[in-house]
């Protein structure tokens, strides 16, 4: 690959653009000398101490011979300088000095080209290789012309002077914002007019003034934790360093995010081979992909632990990821400025995740407690509990389940009355309320810190080859011309080579898919043959006069159902996540063999295999439970058969208090326990067990530098975020597409978040190396993929009301069969009856006094059999069936319709942020182009200058009568003249 020279615009240009900026949305007051994040950053107090700036260069040469610990827990803190104590190490590059010596000679003339280009392109380098050690590292700093030439590429969007400061342009509208009022008397006199606001406007504001107050409460302290004041900014130029607030120390300009994302951007685009056929090896991804060096990464600030130096680590660690401050808003602007825009945004979707959850959680809590009040006090539990009523019913197993009693179902009953009740359907209602708001308000909260951290006009740089990609394809000779970037790349024909791998990819797919509903019918026959075997055990008791076993026996009898349940949803969790290691394994595997070229495309493919995969292995027995299950199970006598055995029948209670068992223990064990036990607790005992096999000394631990302390920590793999997403994204699904029968889910989940996100920061400050701080404008894909849940969710709840609970035929029974028109007698006429003498001989029942039964009962809706038609559907049948199809479409159309009015009522960006953006585009613009012109004329520009120039653009608006700005074309000596030219 051809080298850059000079200011040549380097190979892989990337179209990033740092976005528009604009006023905080949330209206700071304008300050005279506003912090920018790295200003705040660097000057964070720990408990009110000392301010200590992180960039403070160091006497170097003493601090080497002292030990690394001791560096941290002195005021200056760590050493993050070069040896001669004035260049600040942006990255750093480590390489292992063990292997095969063919391979590490390869790897030495790799790295020796590479580290060539880096100099020419004009960053500094210094090693530091220790005898007797390992693992080597390469220093790396970008000077700051280097800095300022790829800011420029990169449009990087910097601070510009405090008097360009939108604050201040702010201020000086505000002096047009009166009107002249006529005096009686004669003369004018000038009073402030605040512009009419509509009566939805003024709504709105209320409700967010209510809002924030309610939560301050949980706000940090802002003399501890300062806010970082938002700057107006513009894309850097080096033509017009005039406008920006460039310091005397101009090392300090550019934050420690901007250095690390343009020294990496750098990296990824320098050859490190002088042949000219491999063109493609370049980047710091493929050296690391070939062995050339173990890891990149930019240096962690200083320690976390307590007695560190002040830094931003340290703060984040104490403010944010600190379990004290579990109930505290995130300071998202300080991880934004720390770790970039793409884990900030991460933090901030689940912060207002959890925020929306509130609300959710408290209905949910209300719904459950009148559950709770009305489940003593109903019709059907009651009168399946009286046993006057000497409901006998059918076996449940043929041959050895004897008849049974349905006041056994009792408690059963009471159970499924909590959830199945007329709340449910007002709750499912709200959560589809709830997943639309959820979606339209996150559009506007994404809009307003787009805006915010400049992403507003950000556009994505081409991604080059992955090393993986053109390690895999190295011996192809077929090569074709990338289109954008104009490389010659290996190529693979779609027909013969890439058709093939993705057939064989997604029939792989469907057959994993197909071993969780495997697992699921396993799961079916554990219940099945569970229950009748304790049905039996329970009737084949020996008499005893044992208190205790014969009342663990009625225990069991009474409850086998619930055991049943229970054990076969703990099964079903174990089985889920067996499953989950073999399906990351293989979803890897498979999107490997397609030999994907951009990192983005790999992380589309992952993405949609390990969704689909775990979305089927968390959600098909649930599914099955919710729309399946009793269905089809036909009638005593003439029972459906699968595989020679009965299919699973609902309990008299129904079916949803099952399905909200499943999803308690699924949904509670997964998120709760699982998840929290291999993100927390095994890499504790991971960690553990290294020290005791490879113990150190003090001594040892304390002569460690910064960067041999951080390549100890896990690396930041591009894939920290996805599983984090995923896991948040199927809690989702648990919520909308099931919440009509678990209406504690959106309480579970909130308590879940809240430990999630205080997990998640602990692991990023203390486990993981610094990432490089990447910026991405939104969540991505994972938005369409919560669209399509809310959408699925409307129809799954409709679908578990209709047909999963008995509020419909306990809604026909009232209307249309009830003398009163209240549920009594709802019991007697849900259950049909059966004459047992029309078993046939290979299905009778033949325990001892099973022939003395003349009739038994069974759940559905079907004639007696001493009818015309005998067995066969009822009318109430027919009428609860056209009913719950009648109220799926219902349901349906008018939550979608509903759903969709609401879409389009909010809209995706704020009224407010809209203007900001348009003034702070059209101010940037005219301040540049009068500021510009004024230089061709050869004149100086000074600050006077330039704040005349904006006297004039505010000068250009008034205010009329009605309090709106209207635009005058130019300034006229006479007030009449004026009044004449306003458009």
């Amino acid at each position: 690959m051809a080298e850059d020279k000079g200011e040549k615009i380097p190979m892989l240009e990337s179209k990033e653009s740092d976005a528009n900026d604009s006023l905080n949305v949330t209206a700071d007051t304008a300050e005279d000398s506003p912090l920018t994040s790295n200003e705040v950053m660097q000057s964070q107090t720990n408990g009110g101490g000392k301010q200590v700036s992180a960039d403070t260069p160091k006497n170097v040469e003493e601090e080497e011979e002292e030990d690394a610990d001791v560096q941290d827990k002195r005021p200056s803190g760590r050493n993050m300088f070069f040896k001669d104590g004035k260049k600040r190490i942006d990255y750093i590059l480590a390489w292992s000095t063990e292997g095969k010596p063919e391979k590490l000679a390869h790897s030495q003339e790799a790295r020796a080209v590479f580290e060539e280009n880096l100099e020419q392109e004009g960053l500094k380098l210094e090693k530091d290789e220790k005898e007797g050690e390992e693992v080597h590292f390469l220093k790396v700093h970008a000077p700051y012309e280097v800095l300022t030439r790829y800011a420029e590429i990169l449009k990087v969007r910097m601070p510009v002077k405090k008097s360009l400061d939108l604050d201040k342009i702010q201020q000086k509208y505000a002096k047009l914002e009166k009107i002249l009022i006529k005096l009686e008397g004669g003369g004018f006199h000038r009073r402030a007019v605040t512009p009419i606001k509509a009566v939805s406007t003024r709504l709105w504001d209320t409700m967010t003034n209510i809002t924030k107050k309610v939560f301050t409460p949980f706000q940090l302290d802002e003399e501890v934790v300062k806010p970082i004041k938002r700057r107006f900014n513009v894309a850097y130029s080096r033509d017009k360093e005039y406008l920006f607030d460039i310091p005397d120390d101009r090392e300090k300009y550019f934050d420690h995010a901007t250095r690390s994302r343009i020294v990496n951007f750098i990296l990824r685009r320098k050859s490190f081979s002088k042949a000219k056929e491999k063109a493609y090896s370049f980047g710091i991804n493929k050296m690391i992909a070939d062995g050339h060096y173990t890891d990149a990464f930019p240096l962690h600030e200083g320690h976390w632990k307590p007695g560190s130096a002040d830094n931003d680590r340290k703060l984040l660690f104490d403010y944010w990821a600190n379990w004290r401050n579990c109930f505290k808003i995130q300071p998202l602007d300080h991880v934004r400025a720390y770790f970039g825009e793409k884990i900030a945004i991460y933090f901030a979707w689940l912060g207002f995740y959890m925020q929306m959850l509130i609300p959710a959680s408290i209905i949910g809590l209300i719904v459950f407690i009148y559950g709770c009040v009305i489940s003593g006090n109903s019709y059907p539990a009651n009168e399946v509990c009286d046993k006057s009523k000497n409901f006998t019913m059918c076996p449940l197993c043929d041959f050895q389940c004897p008849y049974w009693k349905l006041s056994a179902a009792c408690s059963h009953a009471r159970a499924s009355r909590i959830f199945d009740n007329n709340a449910t359907v007002f709750f499912a209602i709200f959560m589809s309320f709830w997943g639309t708001l959820f979606l339209e308000f996150w559009k506007r909260k994404e809009a307003a810190l787009q805006f915010k951290w400049d992403l507003t006009d950000f556009v994505t740089e081409e991604q080059p080859p992955r090393p993986e990609f053109l390690a895999k394809l190295e011996h192809i000779t077929t090569y074709k011309e990338h289109p954008i970037t104009g490389i010659k790349e290996p190529h693979l024909p779609f027909w013969r080579r890439r058709f093939p791998i993705y057939l064989m990819s997604w029939t792989a797919m469907l057959f994993l898919a197909f071993l969780a509903i495997v697992a699921v019918v396993g799961v079916i026959a554990y219940r099945i043959s569970t229950l009748a075997a304790l049905q039996v055990l329970t009737r084949n008791t020996p008499v005893t006069n044992s208190t205790f076993i014969a009342s663990t026996a009625e225990v069991i009898y009474q409850n086998a159902s619930l055991v049943t349940t229970v054990t076969a949803a703990c099964i079903n969790l174990l089985i889920i996540v067996i499953l989950n290691i073999i399906y990351n394994r293989l979803a890897f595997w498979l999107t490997d063999m397609e030999c994907l070229r951009t990192q983005k495309e790999y992380d589309d493919s992952i993405t949609l295999k390990l969704f689909s995969l775990q979305f089927v292995n968390y959600y098909s027995s649930i599914i099955y439970i919710a729309f399946f299950k009793g269905r089809m199970v036909g009638r005593p006598g003439k029972y459906a058969t699968l595989f020679g055995g009965r299919q699973e029948e609902c309990e008299a209670g129904g079916c949803l208090i099952e399905l909200c068992i499943q999803l308690a223990i699924i949904m509670t064990g997964k998120q709760l326990i699982v998840n929290n036990i291999v993100e927390i607790l095994i890499p504790k005992i991971i960690k553990w067990i290294k020290r005791k096999i490879w113990p150190e000394t003090k001594e040892q631990k304390m002569s460690r530098s910064p960067w041999e302390k951080d390549y100890r920590l896990q690396p930041a793999e591009t894939t920290s975020l996805f599983y984090e997403y995923l896991e948040m994204i199927l809690q989702f699904g648990f919520l909308t597409l099931f919440v009509a029968a678990f209406p504690l889910g959106p309480l579970f989940a909130l308590i879940n978040n809240i430990l999630e996100i205080r997990f998640d920061a602990v692991k990023f400050t203390t486990q993981l190396r610094r990432p490089m701080a990447e910026r991405v404008p939104d969540i991505g894909v994972w938005y369409s993929v919560l669209y399509g849940i809310s959408r699925i969710a409307i129809i799954s709840n409709a679908f578990i009301i209709a047909l999963t609970s008995d509020f419909i035929p306990r809604l026909v029974y009232t209307m249309a069969y009830s003398p009163d028109g209240t549920l009594k007698g709802y019991v007697n006429q849900t259950l049909a009856v059966f004459n047992t003498s029309d078993f046939d001989e290979a299905h009778r029942p033949v325990f001892e006094g099973s022939d003395i039964v003349e009739s038994c009962r069974y759940r559905d809706f079907r004639n007696p059999p001493d009818s015309d038609d005998p067995y066969e559907y009822s009318q109430m049948y027919w009428h609860v069936l056209a009913a719950r199809f009648a109220f799926v479409v219902v349901f349906e159309n008018v939550i979608v319709v509903i759903t969709g009015l609401i879409a389009w009522l909010i809209p995706d960006v704020p009224a407010k942020l809209k203007l900001h953006i348009r003034r702070e585009a059209y101010m940037s613009n005219e301040i540049i182009i009068k500021t510009e012109l004024l230089r061709a004329k050869g004149e100086t520009v000074g600050e006077e200058d330039i704040e005349k120039i904006i006297e004039d653009e505010s000068q250009r608006y008034k205010t009329n009568d009605f309090g709106s700005m209207e635009l005058v074309h130019r300034k006229s000596a006479s007030p009449e003249a004026a009044e004449n030219n306003v458009v």
